[in-house]
C-alpha cells in the first residue's frame, strides 16, 4: 500500500530510513500465533513476534496506528544511527529466518515466512540500493503529521491521556525535522518532491492548532505545558519551513525517475509476484485496447437514437472510436456534485452501496463503523481520496473514507475539470473502491485473520486489486440499475487502472514526458485535464505502486474463475468472496495456493 492513488488505500509506513514498507493493521494479542503445530512453527512464531515487537518499538509512530499504544509518547530515531539500528535488526532476523526449515511449517506459516522474507530483503535493499531516505522527503512529512494525527483521529483512549502523549511527541518532533535535514541531500531530491514537502510541512501548523485547542480537557495545571509545547513546535516547523524553502527547494535537482534496474528490483518487492515488468506491460497493452473496444460498444448503446451523435460504424477508425466514446461520456460529465458537497455525496453513496451489497448478498458486510471525512491538510497534494482503516487492536474504532476538498487556489476552469471527472456516477465508483465493498470491507475481513504478521504486511496488490474487482462486482450485479451510461463510466475507471500500470514503467524506465503522459491519459484513457495532471504529479512522487491495481485486479478475476470451475454448482459469490477474504491480505498467488491446495511457492 504504498503511496495512495485517487482510488487508493491509505498505507501506513514502517521506516527503515525515511519511507519504507507498506503497512496494514493487525488484530489479536501479540503472544498468539496461529497453527504453531511443531518445533519449527514455534521457532517461526517466536521469530515473527520478535521482528514485530522490535519493529514497532523502533517505529513508535507506526505502532500507534496499529493500535499498539505502548509507545504513544515516542517518535523514534530517524537519524543515521536509528537507521543503522533498524538495519542491523532486520539483517539479524533474516539470518534467523533462513535457518528455519520451511518444509516443516504449516501451510499458513509457509505463506507468512515467504511474506516476511520478502519484507526483510526489501527493507535491506531499500537502504543499500534505493536510499530514499536521502532523496524522498515525503516520508518525513508523513512521520511528523502521523505522530499527532494518529493520536487524535480515533478515540482509543480518554482525551486527556492522548493530549499528554501529544505533548510528549510535540516536544520530540523537532528531532524528525533534524533527521530530514541530516539525511536529505538537496541535489538528489527531485523538485516535485521538494515542493510537495514544502506544502505538506505548512499543513502541520493546523494539526498543532487542533491539539492546542483541546487543552481545556487537561487539568488546569497541565495546560501551560500544552501551550509551551505547541509554541515550541510551531517555531520548529517555521524553522524547518525556512530550510525547506531556502535550502531544499532551490537546490532540488534530483531525477524523480528511478531507472530500469532499481524499478525492476522495487517492483519485485512491491508485488511479491512472479510477473516481470515486460509481462505486466504486455498484459496491460492488451487489456487497454480490449477495454476501449468494450467502451465503444457501450457508447453506441448510450447514444443510440440521439440527435447529433457521431457515426458508429461496426469497424471504426481510431478517430471514430474516440469521438463516439467522448460524446457518450459527455452525458455523464454534466451530472456533477457541488464542489462544497463532496463529503455529503460520499456519505449518501456509502449508504446506497452498503444497502445494495446486503440486498444482493454478495459478501458478509462488516459492522465496524466508517465515516466520510476530509483528508487532513498534511496529507494533501498526492491523492484525492483515501481509505484509512484503524489499527485493529483499537477495537470498534472508525474507518475513514477521506476525500480532499478542492484546492483553494484552483481556477474556475480547473474546478470544472475536476468535477467533470468526479461526476456523480464517478463518485459512485470512488465510493465502491474506497469503502463498500472495496477497501473498508476487505480490510475489515482481513483483520479477522489470526496471523498478526500477515495483517501487518498486507499486500498492496491484493488490497488494491480487490477494490478494483469490487467495482466490477457491483457493475456486473446491476448497481445503479445496470444503466449503460453508469457502466460506461465504470469501464472508464477500469481503463484508468490499466493505464496506471503502463504509465508507471513508461515514466520511470522509458523516460515518458509529461506531454506524452497527458496524451495517453486524456486521449487514450478519456481523463479530464485535472485528473491527468494530478496523476502526473502522483507518478513522479511514487514508483511501482501504480501497477498494483492492475496486477491485483487480474489476480482476483483469475482466482474467481478458477474457483468457479473447481466448485461447480456449489459456487456462490458470497461463498467465494468470504473464503477469498478470510486469508487476510497476502499476495494473490498465496491466496490461490491456500484455496486450491497447491504448493506454497
Amino acid at each position: 500500500m504504498g503511496t495512495p492513488d485517487v482510488n487508493g488505500f491509505l498505507s501506513r509506513r514502517l521506516f527503515m530510513g525515511a519511507a519504507a514498507a507498506a503497512f496494514a493493521p493487525l488484530e489479536m494479542a501479540w503472544a498468539e500465533t496461529p497453527a504453531a503445530a511443531g518445533p519449527e512453527d514455534r521457532k517461526f512464531a517466536d521469530l515473527s513476534k520478535r521482528w514485530l515487537d522490535e519493529t514497532l518499538r523502533l517505529n513508535p509512530i507506526g505502532a500507534t496506528t496499529t493500535g499498539d499504544h505502548r509507545y504513544d509518547s515516542e517518535v523514534g530515531d530517524y537519524s543515521a544511527a536509528g537507521r543503522a539500528q533498524r538495519y542491523a535488526m532486520t539483517k539479524a532476523v533474516l539470518g534467523d529466518l533462513e535457518a528455519i526449515d520451511r518444509g516443516k511449517l504449516t501451510r499458513d506459516n509457509q505463506v507468512d515466512a515467504a511474506i516476511l522474507e520478502n519484507q526483510l530483503r526489501g527493507d535491506l535493499w531499500q537502504v543499500d540500493a534505493l536510499k530514499d531516505y536521502a532523496w524522498d522527503p515525503l516520508g518525513y512529512s508523513y512521520l511528523a503529521g502521523g505522530a499527532l494525527n494518529g493520536l487524535f483521529a480515533r478515540e482509543f483512549a480518554p482525551l486527556p491521556n492522548r493530549l499528554r502523549s501529544a505533548m510528549d511527541r510535540m516536544e520530540k518532533l523537532p528531532s524528525i525535522f533534524a533527521a530530514a535535514r541530516e539525511n536529505l541531500v538537496p541535489a538528489r531530491v527531485p523538485d516535485i518532491h521538494a515542493t510537495t514537502y514544502s506544502n505538506q510541512n505548512k499543513g502541520l501548523n493546523s494539526l498543532v492548532d487542533e491539539m492546542a485547542a483541546q487543552a481545556g480537557a487537561l487539568p488546569e495545571g497541565e495546560r501551560p505545558r500544552m501551550a509551551a509545547a505547541a509554541a515550541k513546535l510551531k517555531a520548529a516547523i517555521a524553522e524547518h519551513q525556512a530550510w525547506i524553502d531556502g535550502a531544499l527547494v532551490p537546490n532540488a535537482k534530483g531525477d524523480f525517475r528511478i531507472g530500469g534496474a532499481l524499478y525492476d528490483q522495487k517492483l519485485r518487492y512491491t508485488l511479491n509476484s512472479t510477473l516481470s515488468r515486460a509481462e505486466i506491460r504486455q498484459r496491460a497493452d492488451a487489456a487497454f485496447q480490449a477495454m476501449r473496444n468494450e467502451m465503444y460498444g457501450l457508447a453506441k448503446t448510450v447514444l443510440n437514437g440521439r440527435a447529433g451523435a457521431p457515426p458508429a460504424p461496426a469497424n471504426p477508425t481510431p478517430a471514430q472510436q474516440q469521438a463516439l466514446i467522448e460524446a457518450a461520456l459527455e452525458l455523464a460529465y454534466v451530472d456533477q456534485p457541488q464542489a462544497n458537497d463532496l463529503l455529503n455525496v460520499g456519505t449518501r453513496m456509502l449508504k446506497e452501496c452498503t444497502d445494495f451489497v446486503r440486498a444482493k448478498n454478495l459478501v458478509t458486510v462488516p459492522t465496524e463503523p466508517v465515516k466520510v471525512i476530509e483528508v487532513p491538510e498534511f496529507q494533501r497534494g498526492v491523492a484525492v481520496a483515501y481509505c484509512d482503516s484503524p489499527g485493529p487492536l483499537d477495537k470498534g474504532q472508525d474507518t475513514f473514507y477521506m476525500i480532499s476538498p478542492l484546492p483553494a487556489d484552483w481556477t474556475a476552469a480547473q474546478a470544472t475539470s475536476f468535477l467533470r471527472e468526479y461526476n456523480n456516477r464517478s463518485m459512485q465508483e470512488l465510493t465502491i473502491h474506497e469503502a463498500m465493498p472495496g477497501h473498508y470491507l476487505q480490510l475489515a475481513h482481513s483483520n479477522k485473520h489470526p496471523s498478526v504478521l500477515r495483517a501487518v504486511l498486507g499486500s498492496g496488490s491484493f488490497i488494491e486489486g480487490w477494490a478494483c474487482y469490487a467495482q466490477d462486482l457491483m457493475s456486473d450485479n446491476g448497481y445503479q440499475g445496470g444503466e449503460p451510461l453508469a457502466k460506461l463510466v465504470h469501464l472508464k475507471w477500469q481503463l484508468r487502472m490499466i493505464t496506471n500500470a503502463i504509465l508507471d514503467q513508461e515514466i520511470h524506465v522509458n523516460g515518458m514526458t509529461r506531454e506524452a503522459a497527458m496524451e495517453m491519459m486524456v486521449k487514450g484513457a478519456f481523463q479530464q485535464e485535472r485528473e491527468a495532471a494530478g496523476k502526473w504529479v502522483r507518478a513522479q512522487l511514487s514508483s511501482t505502486q501504480l501497477p498494483t491495481y492492475f496486477v491485483g485486479w487480474a489476480e482476483h478475476h483469475e482466482l474467481r474463475d478458477e474457483m468457479k470451475r473447481r466448485w461447480g454448482s456449489s459456487f456462490t459469490e458470497k461463498r467465494y468472496h468470504d473464503e477469498a477474504l478470510s486469508h487476510g491480505s497476502p499476495p494473490g498467488r498465496y491466496v490461490r495456493q491456500l484455496m486450491t491446495g497447491a504448493a506454497i511457492a
